[in-house]
C-alpha cells in the first residue's frame, strides 16, 4: 500500500516546495530588482513618514481636495485588507441611496456648479480602493478646489493636465484619468 501512496506524497512535497517556496521567492526577488517602488506598495512619504499609497485612494470630504471614487470596503473606507465592491445591483435601494447621498454632498460642497456630475464621483469602484478618477471628474471639481485654495481655475486645470495619465491601451480605454493622490501630494 505504501508503494502506491509514496509517489503521491513525494510529488505533493515537491510541488509544495516549488510553488510554495521557490516560486514566491524568485518572483519577489525579481519584483524587488525590477519594480522596487511598486513591489513595496508605492508609498507616499511626507517628512519621512508614510502617509498613503499611490495605489490606494483616500477619503477626502474637505472642499479643498479632489474627491475620489467612493469606497465600498468595510469596516472603513479604503481598507486595503478588504478590497471588494458593494455588490449592489442596479435596482438596489441601498445603491440609489448611496449615489444620491454622494450627489447631495457634491452639491453642498459646490452649490454653484451646474455641470452634470460624472458617474465615478457618485459610485464606488469595483475594488473599493481605486485612487484614479476620470478627467471629467477632476474637471468637475476644479472650481471648488480653486476657490478653496485661492487659485484661479486655470492654475488648477494646469495641475490637472500635468497629472493626467494617458490611455494605457488605446483600443481598450476610452478616457484619460488622473491619480488623485498625485494632485494631493502637490497641493498639500
Amino acid at each position: 500500500m505504501f508503494i502506491q501512496i509514496r509517489p503521491a506524497i513525494v510529488l505533493f512535497a515537491l510541488l509544495a516546495i516549488i510553488t510554495g517556496l521557490i516560486y514566491p521567492f524568485v518572483i519577489t526577488g525579481i519584483a524587488q530588482v525590477v519594480f522596487p517602488l511598486q513591489a513595496n506598495g508605492s508609498l507616499i512619504y511626507r517628512n519621512g513618514q508614510p502617509v498613503g499609497s499611490a495605489l490606494i485612494g483616500q477619503s477626502f470630504d474637505d472642499p479643498k481636495y479632489f474627491w475620489g471614487r467612493l469606497s465600498a470596503t468595510s469596516p472603513f473606507p479604503y481598507n486595503a485588507a478588504a478590497s471588494s465592491g458593494s455588490n449592489y445591483g442596479p435596482l438596489s435601494s441601498a445603491l440609489s441611496d448611496e449615489v444620491q447621498s454622494r450627489m447631495d454632498a457634491l452639491k453642498v460642497a459646490d452649490p454653484t456648479n451646474n455641470q452634470p456630475i460624472p458617474v465615478d464621483l457618485a459610485t464606488s469602484s469595483a475594488s473599493g480602493l481605486d485612487p484614479h478618477l476620470s478627467l471629467a471628474a477632476a474637471l468637475y471639481q476644479v472650481p471648488r478646489v480653486a476657490r478653496a485654495w485661492g487659485l484661479t481655475e486655470d492654475q488648477v486645470r494646469a495641475l490637472v493636465a500635468q497629472f493626467t495619465e494617458g490611455r494605457q491601451l488605446e483600443f481598450w480605454a476610452n478616457q484619460e484619468s488622473m491619480c488623485s493622490s498625485s494632485i494631493w501630494r502637490l497641493i498639500k
